[in-house]
């Protein structure tokens, strides 16, 4: 991912409306490019920074808070690549068992003279 491209996906991140792709992507590129954290750092300080005074919720650690968005972020991704780890292990698991269950009564068929 370009700079350009990261820096057009800076509100749309903040905003949380990114793909899981996307995300993954920006992220990437993020912790790489210390000019595009940069950007993330002014927009997420501006944006973030209003909403928190209309709130007034008293957290004043605007770059903190950054900092912990995004490791959610990439916590959240590492759950998902996890959860289709295991969906396609079960996936690949479910298709075995049913080649052995149809091998098998193939065989019973076989021994009792229906083939």
């Amino acid at each position: 991912m370009t700079c350009k491209e990261t820096q057009s996906l800076v509100m749309p991140y903040i905003h949380q409306e990114l793909t899981d792709e996307k995300m993954d992507e920006f992220l990437e590129h993020i912790e790489t490019c210390k000019d595009c954290k940069e950007e993330l750092e002014i927009y997420y300080t501006v944006e973030v920074g209003i909403r928190q005074l209309d709130t007034d919720n008293g957290n004043y650690n605007i770059k903190g808070t950054m900092e912990s968005d995004i490791f959610m972020s990439k916590q959240r991704l590492a759950t998902l690549r996890i959860l289709n780890i295991i969906r396609y292990s079960a996936d690949t698991l479910t298709l075995i068992s049913l080649v052995v269950t149809l091998m098998l009564q193939c065989r019973i068929w076989w021994q009792t003279g229906i083939f």
